[in-house]
């Protein structure tokens, strides 16, 4: 990787750090389907476990109780899990968003990774013109991803925050907007077209952030 897109990438230890919250507490999508087909999984595990202690305590009939109880425990486990998770899920659908914008940015890392690999092995046509502002691009998303991420962490944790610090809400849109795409056929041009998406997405995530506040701010006083 190289040193300029080194430190771009948002991990998942990061996003557990900002948002308290690892992507694999959430279902994605926080869908009826999705929530039905993990059910089903986890259906499927219990039966596992089931003929697991139908087979221990047929090997080993005097430690029964033992065999029930840890069979029991581990189906509960399970249970609770797949409850907790649609729980999270319904709850957490701005959280969801933000995770699937942050899975695109990095994503356009990736590729970018790939295509510097692909030009060192000795094509140089697929270089990618006006690196610099490709890059630049990215570090502004970045910065809007982690400011959405806290955002939403802290009236996630203060139900009753009040909306103060409007600098939480501000974007680099217009920033991005500014810079000139020559030819959007470009590499160059795909990358940052992808990029103002991305910027378009969390800013829209914002707006439902900052308008849920205000209602709750608005309901509190009345």
């Amino acid at each position: 990787m190289r040193a300029d897109i080194q430190g771009l990438e948002i991990t998942v230890g990061e996003l557990k750090h900002l948002t308290g919250a690892g992507p694999d507490r959430v279902y994605r999508p926080p869908t009826a389907t999705k929530f039905a087909h993990e059910a089903l999984k986890t259906v499927g595990l219990i039966v596992l476990v089931l003929i697991s202690c139908w087979l221990l305590v047929a090997i080993f009939p005097r430690a029964y109780l033992l065999w029930f109880a840890l069979h029991f425990a581990a189906i509960v486990g399970l249970i609770f899990e797949d409850a907790w998770k649609i729980w999270c899920s319904r709850q957490n659908k701005d959280l969801i968003n933000l995770f699937d914008d942050v899975d695109r940015y990095n994503g356009i890392i990736e590729a970018i990774e790939i295509n510097d690999r692909i030009e060192d092995a000795g094509n140089a046509e697929v270089k990618i013109a006006d690196r610099a502002k490709v890059i630049q691009a990215l570090q502004l998303i970045r910065d809007d991803l982690v400011r959405a991420l806290k955002t939403e962490r802290i009236l996630r944790e203060n139900k009753k925050f009040v909306a103060t610090n409007s600098e939480l809400f501000a974007n680099n849109l217009r920033t991005l907007n500014a810079l000139q795409i020559s030819d959007r056929a470009s590499e160059q041009g795909r990358l940052l077209n992808e990029a103002l998406q991305i910027a378009v997405g969390v800013q829209a995530e914002m707006k439902k952030l900052q308008d849920r506040n205000a209602a709750n701010f608005k309901n509190g006083k009345s």
